[in-house]
Parts: C-alpha cells; sequence; structure tokens
C-alpha cells in the first residue's frame, strides 16, 4: 500500500472520536480513527450497522463535528469552523446523495427545477443555471425526464437526478450513503457506472458509504470499519483499473483487489471476524512471532 503525498491528500482524519450521549449510556461510534483521502479519489466505506460509516460521512459532509481527533479538508480543519462556515462548507464543498429520495429531491419542483433550486446560491444568471442544469441532467442521462417531477419517474431515475442536484454546486466531494439500496440490480450497476464515469470525467472525489459489497467491488479502494476504527482495506489491482468495463462482478468480487490490514499509529493491527474464524482464534489473547521477516499470529492454545 502506498502511503499518499501531503500535496494529494484532501481529507485527512487524525484519531476522530465520536461519542453520542443519552440520559442512561455513551455510544463510542468512532474509537480514534485514522485516514486519508486523496483528491479525486474514488473509494467505498463498508462496514456493519454501528460500525461507525455512516458518522464519518457525516462528520466528512460537515453534519457533525468529532468529540475528539481532527479533520482537516483542504487543509482546513472543520472542528475550528463556526457554524455559519460549516454552513458554506457544506454548500460549496460538499454534495449529498442520500438513499431516501426525499432527501434528494423536492417533490413540487421538476428534475430540471430540482438541480437549478440547488444553484440558488451561487449568485449566477437564470440563463447560465438552466444551461447547466441541463448539462448536469445531460451528463447523469436524464435529460429526457427535465420536466417530469419525482412521483413520475422511477427508484434508478430518481437518484440519478439526485446526484444531477449534489453536482450542481461544483463540490469538490461527492458523498453517497447507500445509493443503491433502494433500487434493483440491473439499476445499481447503472448507478456503479455513472459514478465511476463522473470520477473520470470531473476529476471529483467520490466516497460511497455502503453494505452492497457489489457497489464496493467497482471502485479504486474499499475501506472498511469496524468498532469505529480502519479494520482493513482494499486496493484495486492497476490491471484491473484499465479494464474494469469487461468485468464480470465474479472477477471484480474475488481478485480486483490487494487486502490490507492497517496499523494505527500505535502500531495496532485489527483482525476482522473472518480472519479470527479462519486462524481458530476464539480468546482475547494469541501468539505472535516474527519468522523470516513475517509476522505470524497463531491462537493461545495452537
Amino acid at each position: 500500500m502506498t502511503d499518499i503525498k501531503d500535496e494529494e491528500v484532501l481529507i485527512s482524519c487524525d484519531g476522530l472520536v465520536k461519542i453520542f450521549k443519552t440520559e442512561d449510556v455513551e455510544v463510542m461510534a468512532l474509537q480514534g480513527l485514522d485516514l486519508e483521502i486523496k483528491k479525486g479519489e474514488l473509494m467505498s466505506v463498508i462496514g456493519k450497522s454501528g460500525s461507525g460509516k455512516s458518522t464519518l460521512m457525516n462528520i466528512i459532509g460537515g453534519l457533525e463535528k468529532p468529540s475528539a481527533g481532527k479533520i482537516l479538508v483542504n487543509g482546513i480543519c472543520l472542528s475550528d469552523m463556526t457554524e455559519k462556515e460549516m454552513v458554506s462548507y457544506r454548500k460549496k464543498t460538499v454534495g449529498f446523495v442520500w438513499q431516501k429520495s426525499g432527501r434528494n429531491l423536492l417533490p413540487y419542483l421538476s428534475s430540471l427545477e430540482n438541480v437549478e433550486s440547488a444553484m440558488s446560491f451561487m449568485g449566477i444568471k437564470k440563463k447560465e443555471k438552466r444551461k447547466r442544469a441541463l448539462d448536469l441532467l445531460e451528463m447523469v442521462g436524464m435529460s429526457h425526464k427535465k420536466d417530469s417531477y419525482p412521483s413520475q419517474m422511477s427508484g434508478g431515475e430518481q437518484q440519478r437526478v439526485a446526484i444531477a442536484v449534489a453536482l450542481a454546486n461544483e463540490p469538490d466531494i461527492l458523498l453517497a450513503d447507500e445509493p443503491t439500496g433502494a433500487v434493483d440490480t440491473k439499476t445499481s450497476n447503472m448507478i456503479q457506472d455513472l459514478f465511476r464515469y463522473l470520477n473520470k470525467e470531473l476529476g471529483i472525489t467520490i466516497i460511497i458509504v455502503t453494505h452492497d459489497i457489489k457497489l464496493a467491488a467497482k471502485v479504486d479502494r474499499v475501506v472498511m470499519i469496524s468498532d469505529g476504527k480502519i479494520s482493513t482495506e482494499k486496493i484495486m489491482k492497476a490491471q484491473y483499473k484499465e479494464r474494469i468495463e469487461s468485468l464480470s462482478d465474479e472477477e471484480l468480487f474475488l481478485d480486483a483487489h490487494e487486502e490490507y490490514s492497517v496499523l494505527d499509529k500505535a502500531g495496532r493491527v485489527q483482525l476482522n471476524d473472518d480472519m479470527l474464524e479462519a486462524a481458530g482464534i476464539d480468546s482475547n489473547k494469541v501468539k505472535i512471532k516474527v519468522e523470516d521477516g513475517k509476522v505470524i499470529i497463531t491462537a493461545e492454545n495452537s
């Protein structure tokens, strides 16, 4: 795994901690998470329910602030921002695509009007706004539905319009939360291909939060979160990037990525459930030894 050079880093998460408090209990959603995301990267964040992936997305999107640790975007610390600055950040730097279309589109506006409304704060002329909205609908393959209302479109069509809305403010980052969670397999594949196309054409950084392994298989980098920390990463092999369009889902899922476990800054590594089961490890104690330059971890009773 190659380290990211400082000039390539768009998002830097350093020891992120997020604690949610109620009257009776405290829940630690993120537990010292470290992550760097480079400019123009196409990646997904996956994990089980409650793993912290949505919390991470909300922090990157400026919807929440961490309880501890720092997050820098373009070298600027989000935790130091005032509420007014945070609102501006959400409007200008981040585009959101939510799973439920009700969060993406206004039901009383047409597709074209929805995209135009997202540009209201940009201060551009009506004619220029109309042209950009039409261009975006064309880019996502929805120009033929420019006058249709959300209720007149399928779930997949609504999601593609939602992507156009998210791109209206020319963001540096596109955050997609379970974007294929409510559509069929054919539509899911279409949305997957659209994200890859937009990443290539616009050079925009796209972060997809999902538990859909098939969707994750089509991105360049997969980050897996477990118990509020990064556990493993999968990096797409160079030879697969060049011919991804011709690969089957099975090829992408089985062999397209190289998997790495992630060491945190304290030198700790997290083993996921599959690794523990395969190694026969069922306690909190393991044997560790170094042989021929390799670190070997075995069960306590081996």
